[in-house]
């Protein structure tokens, strides 16, 4: 187990957690599927082969979800769990929406408890239903929990709360916004904030025993054309980004192979997707540039999709209190996609480059594709990011959850 991501301060509650958790859940569940190697088939495959696991530390709940692949084929004898935390015990929050993203706009003020198992759920707030309903989403397609104008939801004080399979949206002037949960477990916990200088925390994960069983013979709820034709290529390019020997272009190569276009075609709604096209200046002696996808619209017009690496590294904001920016690797980024803009702006590009390739390119919406998740989570990254005209940040894990849900419609 790695813990390179666990804050120091809430390092020693972590770390007992998830060993309570091994002992009293893991490690069962592991015998009992060993002892029954039929099960191997159905069991969700994530809860055993741990490629990565979030915590999230609240004030009334520890939350653990968890990452990887839905279906396995054996079991691991031996592995590394790459651990993520984000703590949220000394904030004020709601932890349901600081773990999804985005808070609620419903027009009740008051909150919406989550029940205590809840399997294919599908909750988008206000702007999230209008974005899904202009775009066509077929709501009666599959079987779910929905709800219209709902209050934010939240785990109830005192009681262990279950999200199987949960797909959450909002929308801004980018587009829509996904937030898919394979699988979050709510853990209620006792806060003692007394203290000045320490906090207790308490917690018993001892009740986990009582479902090594039940979730040992549970089969997750996957559509069969996901489960047996796309589902083994979206874990391919998981595979080859996750793997940091990987570079920049192992990354975009593997994409633009014609049977892994639909990562792009479905994230972004595209007819057709274009690769490295060589873009040559028309007006003026510069370098030419080649933007890693051009993803072409119903409409004939492209955008422009650029791929950066996963593993960043750094922080993505620096400064101090109400000075925070970007880092200067981020602006680089940033920097990059407005050449390509900028590009497009000239008519005699414009025209050059239809003539060229056969579609058009004017005014394109940018996305830039790095980083994980929580290196963009914070509340100060999405002030910043609304003062960028035409250019959306979506990190690899946004990308997966904006094609995994079009499974479901």
């Amino acid at each position: 187990m790695t813990e390179e991501n666990i804050h120091s301060t809430i390092r020693p509650l972590v770390t007992v957690f998830l060993q309570e958790l091994m002992k009293e859940y893991w490690g069962p569940l592991y015998n009992h599927i060993k002892n029954n190697p039929a099960l191997i088939k159905t069991v969700p495959g994530f809860l055993l082969d741990h490629q990565g696991i979030i915590v999230y530390v609240g004030r009334t709940h520890i939350a653990i979800e968890y990452t990887g692949p839905e279906v396995i084929s054996e079991l691991k004898n031996e592995g590394v769990m790459q651990v993520q935390c984000h703590d949220y015990s000394t904030k004020d929050c709601n932890l349901f929406e600081q773990i999804i993203g985005f808070e609620y706009d419903s027009t009740l003020d008051l909150s919406m408890p989550l029940p205590p198992f809840s399997e294919d759920l599908l909750l988008p707030t206000n702007k999230g239903w209008d974005k899904l309903s202009e775009l066509g989403w077929n709501f009666a397609a599959q079987n779910s929990i929905m709800g219209f104008n709902i209050p934010s939801p939240e785990p109830m004080p005192g009681q262990f709360t279950r999200i199987v399979n949960g797909m959450f949206f909002d929308a801004d002037e980018s587009g829509l916004k996904s937030r898919r949960i394979k699988w979050l477990d709510f853990f209620p916990i006792h806060f003692d904030g007394s203290e000045e200088k320490s906090d207790c925390i308490s917690f018993s994960v001892s009740n986990m025993k009582k479902l090594v069983n039940h979730d040992a013979n549970y089969s997750y709820p996957m559509p069969d054309d996901y489960k047996y034709i796309q589902l083994p290529k979206i874990n391919r390019f998981i595979e080859v980004w996750g793997n940091k020997d990987n570079t920049e272009p192992d990354i975009t190569s593997h994409i633009a192979r014609k049977e892994n276009e639909f990562i792009l075609t479905m994230k972004f709604g595209a007819i057709e997707i274009h690769s490295e096209l060589t873009c040559e200046w028309q007006s003026e002696p510069r370098s030419p540039i080649r933007p890693d996808f051009f993803v072409v619209q119903p409409n004939g017009y492209a955008d422009i999709v650029e791929f950066k690496l996963p593993d960043i590294g750094k922080h993505a904001i620096v400064g101090g209190r109400n000075r925070e920016t970007f880092g200067a690797w981020l602006n680089s980024y940033i920097s990059q996609t407005r050449v390509y803009s900028s590009y497009f702006d000239d008519p005699n590009n414009r025209k050059w480059f239809e003539q060229r390739y056969g579609f058009k390119v004017h005014k394109p919406r940018r996305w830039l594709i790095v980083g994980r998740r929580h290196d963009f989570d914070s509340d100060v990254w999405r002030e910043i990011m609304s003062d960028y005209k035409d250019l959306e940040i979506l990190t690899f894990d946004d990308l997966i959850d904006g094609i995994v849900v079009q499974f479901y419609k």
